[in-house]
């Protein structure tokens, strides 16, 4: 199965441009070939992030992007295709903001604060982005094992904690001995599930997780926590 996605995937760049003609020929403008794909991936996942890969509709998402299930395929080969370039492109957004938050230029505790922080404000306000890694997980990843992107999109974000960590182990604020990448998986884990199972959780124990009160109390928590862990006592 990797093998064909990624067939698809080498085959990506010549259909995308034969899309270019495509569009061109559909709609009588040569005009943002890369605005179109951009929309098509934005609508993209919300149908895949609300119905998974299997429940999702190319022509729902035609539909609604004013194009053709015709012009979809040139563009991202196939359904499949099209699934992991969405989420690719969800994975890209998140490094490519993270990289703006110049945690280089903040004391160590104060960056890893802001990084946390920005971590569970992102998971909160993109459900979207939560259902497509849990619909990925359903898959046991077998669509990103296909992408030839998806390792070198993450680089930058342990490579970030790598570095405020040593900068903060170096300054004797922070102990020693701690995995970037589990630091990574830690932030990941508590901003995750409190969009992932907010809605059975709140339920079991009768908390309303999206009042304001709640969101602002536990983001306070999950910061403290994570700092609190990485911190030399």
């Amino acid at each position: 199965m990797n093998e064909t996605v990624r067939a698809k995937r080498a085959d990506l760049a010549p259909r995308r441009a034969a899309g270019n003609a495509v569009a061109r020929k559909e709609t009588g403008r040569t005009n943002d070939p890369e605005r179109t794909q951009a929309n098509i991936l934005e609508v993209a996942e919300a149908e895949f992030g609300e119905k998974g890969l299997a429940g999702a509709r190319i022509d729902a998402i035609a539909e609604a992007t004013k194009t053709s299930k015709r012009m979809i395929y040139y563009y991202f080969g196939s359904k499949e295709g099209l699934y992991l370039a969405v989420l690719e492109e969800a994975y890209r957004r998140v490094r490519d903001v993270e990289a703006e938050l110049h945690l280089q230029d903040l004391e160590p505790e104060e960056a890893l604060r802001r990084l946390v922080a920005f971590t569970f404000d992102h998971h909160l306000h993109h459900e979207s982005y939560i259902r497509l890694v849990m619909s990925e997980n359903i898959h046991r990843g077998q669509y990103l094992a296909a992408s030839p992107r998806i390792q070198e999109l993450n680089v930058p974000a342990i490579a970030a904690i790598r570095n405020l960590y040593e900068r903060g182990v170096k300054a004797g604020v922070f102990r020693k001995g701690l995995d970037p990448v589990d630091i990574h998986a830690s932030i990941s884990a508590l901003s995750f599930f409190n969009v992932s199972n907010r809605h059975t959780f709140g339920l079991i124990f009768k908390l309303d997780m999206q009042s304001p009160a709640y969101i602002a109390q536990r983001r306070d928590n999950v910061v403290e926590m994570v700092v609190r862990f990485v911190r030399k006592l």
